[in-house]
């Protein structure tokens, strides 16, 4: 039996190598449409995200346009040892951590917060009213909300140093003044994007499960109870999840909204890492020094979010990987 049992597996086909299909395979081939549906995404990420990495070789190069990559010089470390010994980067350096710390501590648990005051809501009419208010600043490009800014806060004829006038007090320049300015921009920041930011919040509380609430009401728990021992244990997960890919952009403080709103006034409180580039690559042509100013806030991001994440899965918290 056991010879007939040999020669049955020496048979072409009977091998159970053969017979049995990696996993992998079997899931390709069961979930075929959920991939396919991928592709477009991974195609996205690959063209616009992977492909353009290949530039960073230009922060090793002097750069020249009619050169080429390939005809460039080579350089090395030049054009970093130029970005740590030029004093103006140091204060655009600054004022990158400072508008990013003060839009993560402000802005960051803002859509938490409208998310729980939203979950509240019982009034489904109320409630989708609000929602859609909330989330419709989104759709708004800056230079329309710049645009609204400015007539709001004109020293001369903006409703708010109007009001302000009504109480006695004098007119602020407020898009002037280096000591209203980051208040400015994170302020309309968090109405701009809050509402938006509640919907994956507003998604994470509508998964929890209504029994565990009901038996807290059993138990004698109030609304702050059910908030502090339901509601939030429930949403660190996300909280967590979102708060690693926020770092991951740290240093990205919003291009669009400062380009729009600064002026010379404020250029030692609002120039930032993106305006810099942006100015001395695009408007003097010093392409590879930009790209290593570039490449340096990328390395830095990374390395926060691989603290952050580590973080994370020693506190026993979800994480990315």
């Amino acid at each position: 039996m056991d010879s007939d049992l040999a020669a049955a597996d020496r048979k072409p086909g009977n091998h159970p190598l053969r017979t049995v299909k990696p996993e992998r395979f079997q899931a390709l081939k069961k979930y075929w449409d959920l991939y396919l549906i991928m592709l477009p995404g991974l195609a996205y990420f690959i063209i616009f995200k992977y492909v353009p990495m290949g530039g960073i070789i230009v922060a090793f190069q002097d750069f020249s346009a009619f050169a080429g990559i390939r005809g460039s010089e080579w350089v090395g470390l030049a054009h970093f040892k130029n970005m740590f010994s030029d004093s103006e980067f140091y204060t655009v350096f600054k004022n990158t951590l400072l508008i990013s710390l003060y839009k993560l501590i402000w802005g960051f648990p803002g859509p938490i917060i409208l998310a729980l005051m939203l979950n509240e809501v019982r009034h489904m009419l109320y409630k989708r009213g609000v929602q859609t208010l909330v989330y419709l600043p989104h759709f708004l490009s800056w230079v329309i909300i710049g645009g609204i800014l400015i007539n709001l806060l004109s020293p001369a004829t903006g409703i708010v140093n109007q009001f302000l006038g009504m109480l006695g007090l004098e007119p602020i320049f407020f898009l002037g003044s280096q000591e209203w300015f980051r208040t400015v921009l994170v302020v309309s920041d968090i109405w701009k994007e809050a509402g938006w930011g509640a919907i994956i919040y507003l998604a994470a509380l509508a998964s929890i499960d209504p029994q565990i609430y009901e038996a807290a009401v059993v138990d004698g728990a109030g609304k702050w109870k059910q908030l502090l021992h339901v509601t939030l244990p429930s949403l660190i997960g996300t909280i967590v999840i979102l708060f690693v890919l926020r770092l991951g952009s740290v240093l990205d403080v919003g291009f669009e909204q400062i380009f729009v709103l600064y002026n010379p006034l404020v250029y030692n409180v609002a120039d930032v890492i993106e305006t810099y580039v942006y100015r001395t690559g695009i408007t003097q042509g010093q392409f590879s020094f930009t790209t290593a100013v570039g490449l340096f806030k990328s390395v830095i991001s990374l390395i926060l979010v691989v603290l952050a994440n580590k973080a994370a899965r020693k506190l026993g918290q979800d994480s990315l990987w």
